[in-house]
C-alpha cells in the first residue's frame, strides 16, 4: 500500500451561497468525494474506503488561520499556533521550524523505513531566492531537512515531477523554461506513474489560496478546473490498494467576499481500504499521526 497526499492549500467549506465558487460552479471531485455538494451543509462520509469530513483549523488559537501555523500542524502533528500563541504565515515562524526539521511526515515515514517523496518541482530562479534568503515553504523545508531532493526542471522534464500549477504553463510562459504543456488528466497519471516506488507521495496546489485573496470567480474557476480534473483521474484510476488522502490548512477559497483567511473548518478526505481509520481525525493535528500508522499497520 502507498499514500497519495494532495496538499491544497486554502480551502475550507463555505456558505451556499454566490460567495462561493464551489456553489456558482460545479466542481465533480469534489462532490464526489463529498458524495454530494461542497459546502457547509455537506455531510460526513464514513465508509470502509471512503471517508469525508470537516476538521478543525483554528487549533484553539484567535485569529485567522495562517499557513505557516496550519500546515506545520499538519505535516507534524504538533499544534503550531499554540506554541508560539498565534496563527503566523505563510511561511514557518522560527519557534516552529524545528518541528519541520525533526518531526516531518516525512522524518516518520523514513523512521518507517519506508520511501516518501514529494512530487513538486522548482524553478531555478526559486532556488536562487529560497538560498540568497535562507527562506523556505514548509514543505520545502521539511522536504531538505529529511535530506530528500527537491525536484528541479530536470525532474519534470524526465516526468518525474510536476510543477505548482499542474499544467506546466507558467514556467513556460513567464520564466521562458522549455517544458511541454500537458493536460490535468497527464499530470495525474505521472502522479500514478511514481506510486510504485513510494510509500508516500506529497503533491501541493496552492494557487487555490491564490485565487481567494484575489477575490475573483473567474480566477477561481481557472485554478479549480484543472484541480478538478485532475483529482477525478486519480480518484477513478488509483489502485484499489492505495489510500488517497486530500485536506487544507486553512479556510480562504470558499468565501470570496473576503481576501483574508477564514475560520471555517476544512475537508478531510480519504479513498481507500482503511477509511474509516481517518474517522478519529478532529483536526490538522491529526493528520500525519494517521498517515503514519496506516503505513506502519501495512508492514
Amino acid at each position: 500500500m502507498s499514500v497519495i497526499f494532495i496538499f491544497i492549500d486554502g480551502v475550507g467549506l463555505g456558505e451556499a451561497d454566490k460567495s462561493n465558487p464551489f456553489y456558482s460552479n460545479r466542481y465533480n471531485s469534489f462532490e464526489v468525494l463529498t458524495d454530494g455538494f461542497f459546502n457547509k451543509k455537506a455531510e460526513s462520509v464514513i465508509s470502509k474506503d471512503h471517508l469525508f469530513k470537516p476538521i478543525d483549523a483554528n487549533l484553539g488559537v484567535e485569529g485567522l488561520p495562517q499557513s505557516g501555523t496550519g500546515q506545520t500542524a499538519l505535516f507534524t502533528g504538533r499544534n503550531a499556533a499554540k506554541e508560539i500563541g498565534k496563527h503566523f504565515g505563510p511561511f514557518p515562524h522560527s519557534g516552529i521550524k524545528p518541528f519541520l526539521k525533526r518531526e516531518s511526515i516525512f522524518h516518520g515515514v523514513k523512521e518507517l523505513e519506508k520511501k516518501p517523496y514529494f512530487m513538486n518541482a522548482y524553478p531555478p530562479i526559486f532556488f536562487e531566492h529560497a538560498k540568497k534568503r535562507n527562506r523556505w515553504s514548509c514543505t520545502t523545508l521539511m522536504t531538505k531537512s529529511a535530506e530528500m531532493k527537491l525536484n528541479s526542471t530536470e525532474d519534470v522534464l524526465n516526468e518525474s515531477a510536476l510543477t505548482a500549477e499542474i499544467v506546466q504553463n507558467a514556467w513556460r510562459e513567464k520564466l521562458n523554461i522549455d517544458i511541454p504543456k500537458i493536460t490535468p488528466t497527464d499530470a495525474a497519471r505521472r502522479l500514478l506513474n511514481v506510486i510504485s516506488d513510494y510509500d508516500l507521495v506529497l503533491y501541493e496546489y496552492y494557487l487555490t489560496d491564490k485565487a481567494g485573496h484575489n477575490q475573483s470567480l473567474e480566477d477561481a474557476d481557472r485554478v479549480l478546473k484543472p484541480l478538478d480534473e485532475f483529482l477525478q483521474y486519480i480518484i477513478k484510476h488509483k489502485s484499489s490498494s492505495d489510500t488517497l488522502v486530500i485536506t487544507s490548512d486553512h479556510g480562504n477559497l470558499e468565501d470570496l467576499s473576503t481576501k483574508t483567511h477564514t475560520r471555517n473548518k476544512v475537508p478531510l478526505f480519504i479513498l481507500g481500504e482503511n477509511s474509516a481509520d481517518f474517522d478519529k481525525v478532529k483536526s490538522l493535528t491529526d493528520v500525519k499521526g494517521k498517515i503514519i500508522q496506516s503505513l506502519k499497520d501495512d508492514n
